[in-house]
């Protein structure tokens, strides 16, 4: 069993690190457009900003994943083993195409698919997953309601200032901005994975009777996600940055503070969300100010259709990875 854990703690830390690659885009990608930062100094930037995510927020996100989803008695290595595979496909194959997609939800896909295999669906927690589908509608539109208010807010404040003093005032608060919204990307993102290895350790007697989350696991999930982030997934970067609208440091800076505030604020009350979509439809909102045809449609009906296959992508590919495993390790 032992080596079992072993294998399953080192997919999960590696799944974060796939994270950090496809979600880059979502820290750095505003940043990098605008020009503010050269993309090698963003993702070191964004990454610095990743880990200090774990000095600064709690575990609230890691418990929902953790005890939230699936029933943590109904959980064992192999499930947790199978779900990693099947998220680590999804990631590493939309991440490869260019696709920015919700890493929280191929990971939530992956725990129900083997979840519905093993024990059928009375371990599913109902209430968690309606909560995390609840707002994978809701936080992009958090993200470009928030983005859409301040930025036409901002534009009041600075109709009358010359635009190259706009400029170079907005190039300095991006800085501010993007390193918030790492902050959050960090303190949701990296929290999943936690909460993984936690229920593993759990399940499996290694930290006790009491479900919690070990420092080690922490400080593991906050270093993968960092690393991930130095090596930026780039072909999601541009699809982000370039692709989905033109940017300048005031839009820029106005869709990382959306985006921050909607991640900080679900990180806090222990829901998990996509940064992706929190930054897309941010990106979005700030975009639409300036006419409905500045934003280009046909890729973010591109990027929608990612979001709306990845739960079910990931419950399909995680459960016949089980269904496998069983055939080789019966009574499983």
């Amino acid at each position: 069993m032992m080596t079992i854990v072993v294998i399953a703690v080192a997919l999960a830390l590696l799944f974060d690190f796939f994270n950090g690659m496809n979600d880059a885009a979502n820290s750095i990608a505003t940043v990098v457009s605008t020009k503010v930062l050269s993309p090698l100094t963003a993702v070191l930037w964004a990454a610095m900003w990743n880990f200090a995510a774990a000095f600064f927020f709690g575990v609230h996100v890691a418990t929902t994943v953790g005890k939230g989803i699936v029933e943590p008695h109904a959980v064992n290595e192999y499930l947790i083993l199978a779900s990693l595979i099947g998220s680590i496909v999804w990631v590493y194959a939309c991440t490869h195409l260019g696709l920015p997609i919700s890493v929280s939800h191929a990971l939530i896909g992956g725990l129900i698919g083997p979840a519905l295999v093993k024990n059928g669906s009375s371990v599913l927690i109902m209430s968690g997953i309606i909560k995390v589908s609840i707002f994978i509608v809701l936080s992009p539109l958090l993200g470009f309601v928030i983005a859409y208010f301040i930025m036409i807010l901002t534009l009041l404040i600075v109709r009358k200032t010359a635009p190259l003093r706009v400029e170079n005032t907005f190039r300095v608060l991006q800085l501010f901005s993007s390193a918030v919204f790492s902050l959050g990307h960090g303190s949701n993102d990296a929290q999943k994975t936690m909460g993984i290895i936690s229920v593993l350790l759990f399940s499996t007697g290694m930290i006790g009777p009491q479900f919690y989350v070990p420092s080690w696991v922490i400080f593991a999930a906050y270093s993968a996600i960092a690393l991930g982030t130095l090596t930026g997934g780039w072909k999601v970067i541009r699809t982000i940055g370039v692709g989905l609208t033109d940017l300048k440091p005031v839009h820029g800076f106005v869709a990382e503070t959306a985006g921050a505030s909607t991640l900080i604020f679900t990180a806090l009350l222990g829901i998990p969300v996509s940064t992706t979509h929190t930054i897309t439809g941010a990106i979005v909102g700030v975009g639409i100010t300036r006419s409905f045809g500045s934003v280009r449609w046909k890729l973010a009906k591109k990027i929608v259709w990612a979001w709306v296959l990845t739960i079910p992508s990931t419950l399909v590919i995680s459960a016949l990875v089980y269904l496998l495993l069983r055939l080789f390790i019966p009574g499983i």
